[in-house]
């Protein structure tokens, strides 16, 4: 009898024992393979660049380059790796955005004992797999369109290199940080910093936090 394919899954989580548990679950399937971990949103997408696995499991809240943000990534590198999102949320507006970059999954972490291997196993189909505990209603309004007042929102109007700076901002990076972090020098980052203000309309740390997290960008502590 010939075997079936093992799909091989790259794991995605800032929390070392996270990871370990969700290696474990997936590793006492047959059909699964774990062949590698990150521990934060760039290292994420690297490893899908060199391993190229059939799924991406990873945590919506991740330090440098939020889930969101990294699967827009992970679809640019123009690879077969599908996605599924694991969080703590199961707020609309995260939802949706997952889906719209291009996640095939969301998945509820209290639910991930009994949905794990459901949700993986789908998304390598290339089909989307929500967990039961995100209702209808909510469903409904991932599978529409955005509204033109959501297009046009100012969040909607950063540019990828400005939400990278919020999300680095809102985690509490100073200036220069942000700078050794991307690697471009100060000047460039508080001129980032004044344009996000701007677009925003915020004046002050706080504003640009409470932006971040309303899009996803960071959470508060789990």
């Amino acid at each position: 009898m010939q075997r079936e394919p093992v799909i091989r899954v790259v794991v995605a989580d800032d929390h070392h024992l996270v990871r370990q548990g969700i290696r474990a679950l997936l590793e006492k399937a047959n059909d699964i393979e774990v062949v590698g971990e990150a521990a934060d949103g760039q290292e994420a997408v690297e490893l899908v660049r060199r391993l190229a696995p059939d799924v991406l499991l990873m945590d919506i809240a991740m330090p440098r380059l939020s889930g969101n943000q990294a699967v827009g990534r992970v679809r640019a590198l123009g690879v077969a790796t599908q996605v599924v999102m694991l969080s703590m949320y199961s707020d609309e507006t995260l939802v949706r955005q997952a889906l719209q970059n291009g996640a095939r999954g969301y998945l509820l972490k209290r639910s991930v004992a009994d949905e794990l291997l459901l949700a993986v196993r789908a998304a390598s189909r290339g089909e989307i797999y929500l967990s039961p505990a995100v209702s209808r209603s909510v469903v409904n309004g991932f599978l529409t369109l955005q509204t033109d007042a959501e297009a046009c929102s100012p969040f909607e109007r950063l540019t990828p290199r400005e939400r990278e700076v919020l999300q680095l901002v809102s985690e509490g990076r100073t200036n220069k940080a942000i700078a050794q972090a991307l690697k471009v020098s100060v000047k460039t980052v508080e001129k980032h910093r004044a344009n996000l203000m701007s677009k925003l309309n915020v004046h002050d740390l706080a504003g640009l936090v409470r932006v971040a997290i309303k899009h996803g960008l960071t959470f508060l502590d789990e």
